[in-house]
């Protein structure tokens, strides 16, 4: 949603929970409360720590440090694998006492959810009481170790900047009046969506902090931005309006998996993540209803080496086995022109899947040679068997494995899954 037009009052919060996975994982489990954790997909010396604990923190783990690495640093840490399935469950809860103070709730990632009370003022005079009734009631209705750091302000993207500010446990309020005492103190790789290469190309233009970036005037955001972005930016900072609230289609899809030591060891087992990663892009487009038109496939190597590959399809496809057999028909034809080792060998760290240039299903042409109407319907005709009966209730055959080696796994990003019939905006 966009609302534009000058608007001053701070009543959008944003809610970021605090080291939300591993705090999910001390919540269950009180042996590692006030202990260092480190969340992993695989907790191997190899493995990367893709969560670590406040405590961690404070040690000095960061995201993204191979285990063995942060192990070095803090002999105490304890490595605790991901459970995807229990990150899910509370981001559910946790929406669910949200949308009690209002249905206009949006979430925004995993661990991250804004709330929008400009249509509530009349029921709620004080914003900053709303806020600790929002920590009270995730302590007391969700769980008593979880802790969320809230900003308030008068869009999504100063009330997001507010939540960064203090951590853990923070409440940050940002107003006209004091939005300047904080710019301040604050770099431009410090605001939200503002990564070096964006930085740099402001500095290279003369804007050199925040505040030079709010003072700037609009036609020379523009300008530097060389898109709507550079307005966006003024808008943000001189309450101008709301730009980060609309809700967004899928414009790609991607299933990407780190690989463990013992999965690479078996071309089978291989070639069985990789047909998991093309049923997981399989089941995210039944659920939108849309066939993608581009397919990418993308790994990299241990030794720093990369292979990728891209294919415009000659008809928009949805199902899995149809991907996963075009993806290693090309392998097959690399391998064979090239005449190179295969391509999912004993070296590979990463690989990953990707769909664009998505067309919705009805809008998907009859092929001339053979009907697929049936195929799609059973297709989709499966996914609501498992989302009503559970997803173990109704198999493929590609999906029955004594030892399966696709691990769930979940990101810090996009969770549209989790609430395809929930558009508050």
């Amino acid at each position: 949603m966009k609302r534009l037009g000058e608007y001053t009052k701070p009543t959008v919060l944003f809610i970021d929970m605090n080291s939300f996975f591993a705090s999910c994982e001390q919540q269950v489990n009180y042996y590692l409360r006030d202990r260092p954790i480190a969340v992993c997909v695989y907790t191997g010396k190899q493995g990367c720590v893709i969560a670590p604990s406040i405590e961690a923190k404070r040690l000095g783990i960061k995201l993204g440090m191979r285990l063995d690495e942060a192990v070095k640093i803090c002999p105490n840490l304890v490595p605790v694998e991901t459970n995807p399935e229990r990150y899910r469950t509370f981001h559910v809860k946790i929406i669910e006492v949200l949308q009690q103070f209002t249905p206009d709730v949006l979430p925004k990632s995993i661990d991250e959810a804004v709330v929008d009370l400009t249509r509530c003022q009349l029921m709620y005079k004080d914003v900053r009481e709303v806020a600790y009734q929002i920590k009270r009631d995730i302590h007391d209705k969700v769980g008593d170790y979880l802790r969320c750091s809230i900003g308030i302000a008068p869009n999504a993207f100063l009330a997001k900047l507010g939540s960064d500010l203090q951590k853990p446990d923070g409440l940050v309020v940002i107003t006209p009046e004091t939005i300047d005492d904080v710019l301040l103190n604050l770099k431009l790789t410090d605001l939200p969506g503002i990564g070096s290469r964006m930085a740099k190309r402001l500095e290279d233009q003369g804007i050199l902090t925040p505040l030079n970036l709010r003072y700037a005037s609009p036609q020379r955001l523009r300008a530097v931005c060389k898109s709507i972005i550079g307005w966006h930016w003024h808008l943000r900072l001189n309450f101008g309006g709301e730009v980060d609230m609309e809700t967004t289609a899928y414009k790609s899809m991607q299933a990407m998996r780190t690989i463990s030591t013992a999965q690479r060891r078996s071309a089978e087992q291989l070639d069985e993540l990789l047909q998991s990663l093309c049923l997981t892009l399989e089941r995210r487009m039944v659920r939108q209803d849309v066939f993608c038109q581009v397919v990418t496939f993308y790994c990299r190597y241990h030794d720093g080496r990369n292979y990728n590959d891209e294919v415009k399809l000659p008809e928009p496809k949805q199902d899995s086995m149809e991907l996963y057999q075009l993806i290693r028909q090309r392998f097959e034809r690399f391998q064979k022109v090239n005449q190179c080792e295969p391509i999912l060998n004993r070296s590979i760290r990463s690989m990953s899947v990707s769909v664009f240039r998505f067309i919705p299903a009805q809008l998907v042409p009859f092929s001339l040679f053979e009907d697929n109407t049936r195929k799609n319907t059973l297709r989709k005709t499966i996914y609501e068997v498992k989302a009503k009966f559970g997803s173990d209730k109704l198999m493929r055959a590609t999906e029955l494995r004594d030892n399966p080696v696709f691990r769930d796994v979940i990101g810090f990003g996009s969770i549209k899954d989790l609430h395809d019939d929930e558009n508050p905006f």
